[in-house]
């Protein structure tokens, strides 16, 4: 299958296969991974590559230029607190208001103990 130009410029933004990008493009985790960010920067490029895992056909990730990239902001001690005090609730059983030690899964809604209490009191 083939879903790219070999001149690189179908879909309107230049496009390369898989691995195949120029040197001095890179995608949002690439950039975080070197302390960067796009920083206000438009999509330079995209890579697509046919997925063959769970039915996701074509993916695309989008490319921006190092070159104009900035660093990454740094945490304040108010954003530290915020992320601090946002994890202890998704370790807060609602109904027990107890710690449960780790994060609460969203498809129980509760801590164990209290989404299946039959099952506790049996134990």
């Amino acid at each position: 299958m083939r879903f790219y130009d070999p001149d690189g410029v179908r879909f309107g933004i230049p496009t390369y296969p898989f691995r195949l990008a120029p040197d001095g493009l890179a995608t949002r985790r690439q950039l975080r991974a070197t302390g960067l960010r796009p920083g206000g920067q438009g999509i330079c490029a995209q890579v697509m590559w046919a997925s063959r895992r769970y039915g996701r056909g074509i993916r695309v990730a989008y490319l921006y230029r190092i070159d104009r990239a900035l660093p990454v902001r740094p945490m304040t001690p108010a954003k530290w607190a915020a992320l601090a005090a946002a994890n202890t609730a998704r370790r807060t059983c609602p109904h027990c208001h107890t710690d449960a030690g780790h994060v609460i899964p969203t498809s129980l809604g509760a801590c164990v103990a209290c989404a299946y209490p039959e099952e506790q009191r049996a134990a």
